[in-house]
């Protein structure tokens, strides 16, 4: 944890270290990327390279950072993602310590480049880990309706970078925020569906807190301690979850595709619990597969949870 608050700490200073910069008289990001290659614009992961393309159309180039099927609780980087920082001209990240794996790689990378912070402006859910520390919880994305403000953090950053494209961002932007108020009156409609006593849900780490906050759902416990997949349960608390599940009736226990199901299987040998291994929360997936947009991906959980419950 103390790692955790060191990250969180270098990464302000990074981010208003670079707000700075790009403010300065060298011109925009866009500006002075001119001349040595295309704009490019980094995400930390592909969800927020689905969103950022919403809103930037073919005008600029976006990638992400993590590939598809990866889960930045666990990920290891590698020497080619310093390279990647490096020609970027703007950044995009969740925040909420969300994306710590990239301090070191931007202390690596050098330059200048503007950074945004998608969640800006968002109250987060604080939850209480084993040893008592308030934490936050960074999975705002699994609210619809948090993406909103989300796709405004990003239409600003970018008209700020580029000027003269804040007209064709801000027309996206708005088409984007009318397809994510459709989803959200979907979920709502699909949720319906489940009575009410069955909309309780078991995790692998505390990773659908703002989805079931905001459509109606308990969340009666977690696998793994915490809002990272990197923890370890105790004997007692997995005893204890499985008490917890047998008491409510819970139906099934909820996991990520990257997740590994081994106590989650153990689990179900002492429950009646249904374990759903392939929901996309951390990642998108393959542009054939189920998930491929930010959009599709809500659209498929949503139905995977609504036909494991109902």
């Amino acid at each position: 944890m103390i790692r955790r608050f060191l990250t969180l700490l270098g990464f302000a200073v990074l981010l208003t270290a670079c707000g700075g910069q790009s403010a300065s008289n060298s011109g925009t990001p866009f500006d002075q990327a001119q001349g040595k290659s295309a704009p490019v614009i980094l995400t930390s992961t592909t969800f927020l390279a689905d969103m950022t393309r919403n809103i930037t159309g073919d005008r600029v180039r976006v990638e992400s950072l993590l590939p598809v099927g990866t889960d930045p609780h666990e990920y290891q980087p590698v020497p080619s993602d310093v390279q990647k920082i490096a020609k970027s001209t703007v950044l995009i990240v969740n925040g909420l310590e969300y994306d710590q794996f990239i301090q070191p790689l931007l202390n690596n990378a050098g330059g200048t480049r503007l950074v945004i912070t998608a969640s800006d402006g968002l109250e987060a859910r604080q939850m209480k880990e084993e040893n008592g520390k308030m934490v936050i919880d960074p999975h705002m994305w699994m609210d619809p309706t948090r993406i909103i403000k989300y796709g405004e953090n990003i239409r600003e950053g970018l008209a700020k970078a580029d000027p003269d494209g804040a007209d064709v961002y801000k027309t996206n932007a708005d088409v984007y925020i009318s397809q994510l108020k459709e989803v959200d009156a979907w979920i709502t409609q699909q949720v319906a569906q489940i009575p009410e006593e069955r909309r309780l849900l078991v995790t692998n780490h505390d990773s659908l807190g703002y989805f079931a906050d905001h459509y109606g759902f308990k969340v009666i416990g977690t696998i793994v301690p915490g809002v990272s997949s990197e923890a370890a349960p105790s004997a007692q608390q997995i005893a204890a979850l499985i008490d917890e599940i047998k008491s409510t009736g819970a139906p099934a226990a909820f996991l990520n595709v990257s997740d590994n199901p081994h106590l989650a299987d153990q689990i179900a040998t002492e429950t009646d619990i249904k374990v759903v291994t392939d929901l996309y929360i951390e990642t998108l997936s393959a542009s054939d597969g189920p998930a491929a947009t930010y959009i599709d991906m809500m659209k498929y959980n949503v139905t995977q949870i609504v036909n494991a419950l109902k």
